[in-house]
């Protein structure tokens, strides 16, 4: 800055003081900078699956049932090649005696010991664990692709349609489903491993009926589903590409906890006799339900398949109710 003819340096007009942006001038450089920026948030957006998974693998509930079903799974696929007997073989009948040792116990070579017709009870316990997996997986694939094709003729025809398909539904919802099970099961000529199946499987397919169906109901209000029926896209394609695909996520979910309830259904029946009444093939339910003759004599017996059932149903209920949780947009944290 020039001096004056003094020699003095002029003083600024306000007094020496910078001069400060006004509050309309902050905000215009800010929102400039922001639409320049490209993005507010610097991290990536994620899918609904991904944001789910990150959640998931972090919650040690999830982490313990998914440990507990995946070892299940293992043991029941390799469980003919790893029991150390054959489920039909009597290594420990010269032991049973009726009236002062009517179950062997444990001893080397035998864990758990034997059952009362000398067989060995661990063997049986690890091939049994197939036949329970058997059961509930096609249970509860059986009825999920019933309660599919319910709940997909409800929620996409809508109408007199709907309301029949709801009032069958209903009629089956309001009868015990075990009570409705065994009624099932009996009606067979003869009990077999196909009998629990079919039996269990009918009663879940209403449950995943009316889930579905509400799901689509939703669906059907939706942004993209009314933009594809502005633009001419066949009903058809509408209901398999945009409305069905956007409402399996809950059914699927649905289908986690069902197999745990499966399982235990299965169990159930076949104490109550319903089950496969050929002892070559052990379940945990045949034996549980064999067990009641010797409770005081031999408690472990029972005890045995009874925590296998508790154990494997606790797996799948623990990996289905977070999932359920992750999966559920009101439960994000």
């Amino acid at each position: 800055m020039s001096e004056d003819r003094d020699g003095r340096t002029p003083t600024p007009p306000d007094g020496g003081r910078a001069r400060r942006p006004s509050y309309g001038q902050v905000r215009r450089d800010r929102i400039d900078a922001l639409a320049t920026a490209g993005t507010v948030d610097d991290e990536p957006g994620v899918s609904l699956i991904r944001s789910a998974w990150k959640r998931l693998r972090r919650n040690p509930i999830f982490l313990l049932g998914a440990a507990i079903t995946l070892a299940f799974i293992v043991l029941a696929i390799i469980s003919p090649w790893i029991a150390p007997w054959d489920v039909t073989a009597r290594p420990l009948l010269d032991q049973v005696r009726p009236q002062t040792n009517p179950v062997p116990g444990p001893e080397p070579g035998h864990l758990l010991g034997g059952d009362d017709r000398g067989r060995d009870l661990f063997s049986r316990l690890l091939v049994g664990s197939r036949q329970t997996l058997i059961v509930g997986v096609f249970a509860t694939l059986f009825g999920l692709a019933g309660g599919i094709t319910l709940g997909t003729v409800a929620g996409a025809i809508g109408g007199w349609v709907d309301s029949l398909v709801m009032r069958i539904v209903d009629v089956m919802l309001s009868v015990p489903s075990l009570l409705l099970a065994f009624t099932i099961a009996s009606l067979a000529r003869s009990p077999s491993q196909w009998t629990l199946i079919v039996a269990i499987a009918v009663i879940q397919v209403p449950i995943f009926a009316r889930l579905l169906r509400g799901s689509m109901l939703a669906q059907r209000g939706s942004d993209h589903v009314l933009a594809a029926r502005s633009l001419g896209v066949r009903p058809r394609a509408i209901v398999f590409r945009h409305m069905l695909p956007n409402s399996l996520g809950p059914v699927i979910v649905q289908a986690t906890l069902s197999l745990a309830v499966a399982i235990i259904d299965a169990a159930a029946l076949s104490f109550l006799g319903l089950g496969n009444p050929d002892q070559r093939q052990p379940e945990w339910g045949q034996m549980l339900g064999l067990a009641q003759k010797y409770i005081s004599e031999a408690p472990h017996l029972a005890f045995y398949p009874a925590g296998c059932i508790i154990v494997v149903a606790l797996g799948f209920t623990l990996m289905g109710e977070s999932l359920r949780e992750a999966l559920d947009p009101k439960t994000r944290r």
